[in-house]
């Protein structure tokens, strides 16, 4: 076992040209989830086909901050280790009029989008977007385009293998993913509408989450709960200094200039225009990464409807709880819903398992061969008995 320290270093950087290319057709996406079956998608207004320049910084908004934080790191007895990824989710309105949800699960990122690195490599895509506002139609609008939004125009590192510098280009493509969705949602829906976002990218043993907003990612570790996100709330004492040193303020219930329960967040344009890229509300993510081994077992991603109600370590033990009873990461998102719903979860619930682990193989009662009782005879039970006597 060996103890890490690691050290976040969020740094000013400099304005990035990038051209964001609108398409006339949404992204196929049989292939996403799709949320409550009584939830119907506001329209959108169609996207233009053309190119349109601009600027994005991507630290422009958010000033320098080091957090440091303090993990344990089980080091995998084999480098070949390689997750066998299978998923489930499950989301809910809840106690609200409407589910603002929307989430994304695809275990084989690459059977839809094939070579995205340049090269062959197992890839998954999970995501978890909180429509705020009123409305779903932030959230609706990332789920249609986000093969678009996070990979086809998120100039992806091209790789052989991954290594650190693969690593921190990929870091630097979804940073600028998450700034090229919140520019495209202020083109495409109402400016007072809104969603956080996390998203989680898997690449063989590798990894990494960016999160904008008060989702949560927790990865369990051989039962140990390792929270792989940070909460963008005025509670999270980082936020709230780079807030007031922008301009902005909490009011008396901790919502962000009087309107908003987090700091950071895709869309909710009316609160940005007012003060441009300098906005105490920012769409850009902070990114973690971590290399998988065979003592993880699996990873919750869910909207803060579960969270506010639950610990990591309750929702991680009531996950591993229930795929000793049945190995089936869809129900287990299923109870992990209706777990928040019987602690009175106020706010709509979206959970998606992911597990690291193949399958167990658990043979039917019917499959299993019976063993029959018969009765021997009083010659027959002689018989025996000199045999195993030997005489």
């Amino acid at each position: 076992m060996v103890a890490a320290e690691a050290e976040l270093v969020c740094q000013q950087s400099s304005i990035i040209s990038v051209q964001y290319l609108c398409v006339p057709n949404p992204i196929d996406n049989h292939f996403l989830d799709v949320s409550s079956p009584t939830s119907t998608p506001p329209k959108t207004s169609p996207i233009a086909s053309e190119s349109v320049s601009f600027d994005i910084s991507l630290s422009e908004s958010v000033v320098s901050c080091k957090t440091r934080f303090q993990t344990t790191i089980l080091e995998s007895s084999s480098s070949n280790f390689l997750p066998s990824i299978r998923s489930g989710s499950h989301t809910d309105q809840g106690y609200r009029v409407s589910n603002e949800d929307e989430h994304i699960c695809i275990d084989d990122l690459s059977a839809h989008l094939g070579y995205l690195f340049g090269c062959p490599l197992r890839s998954a895509f999970y995501a978890v977007f909180d429509g705020h506002g009123g409305s779903n139609a932030a959230a609706a609008f990332l789920k249609e385009n986000a093969m678009r939004l996070f990979f086809e125009d998120a100039n992806l590192p091209q790789t052989s293998d991954i290594d650190d510098l693969f690593l921190e280009e990929l870091k630097g493509s979804h940073r600028k993913a998450f700034l090229l969705a919140d520019q495209a949602l202020e083109q495409n829906v109402p400016i007072y509408c809104g969603t956080t976002a996390l998203t989680a990218l898997l690449l063989d043993r590798h990894l990494m989450v960016a999160n904008a907003g008060d989702c949560r990612a927790v990865l369990c570790r051989k039962g140990v709960p390792i929270q792989m996100s940070q909460d963008h709330r005025p509670s999270y004492s980082p936020e709230r200094r780079r807030v007031e040193e922008l301009g902005g303020y909490f009011d008396e219930y901790g919502y962000l200039n009087g309107d908003l329960a987090v700091t950071r967040a895709l869309g909710d344009w009316s609160m940005k225009l007012p003060f441009g890229f300098a906005s105490p509300l920012t769409a850009e993510p902070d990114v973690e990464q971590i290399i998988l081994t065979e003592d993880d077992e699996f990873l919750i991603v869910a909207c803060d409807g579960i969270w506010d109600v639950m610990s990591n370590e309750e929702a991680v033990s009531l996950v591993r709880r229930e795929l000793r009873r049945h190995d089936d990461p869809n129900q287990c998102a299923i109870k992990l819903v209706n777990e928040a719903l019987r602690l009175n979860s106020s706010d709509n619930l979206t959970a998606i398992v992911v597990c690291f682990t193949s399958p167990v193989c658990r043979e039917s009662a019917a499959q299993r061969p019976r063993l029959r009782c018969c009765s021997l005879s009083e010659e027959a039970r002689n018989t025996l008995r000199s045999f195993l006597e030997g005489k």
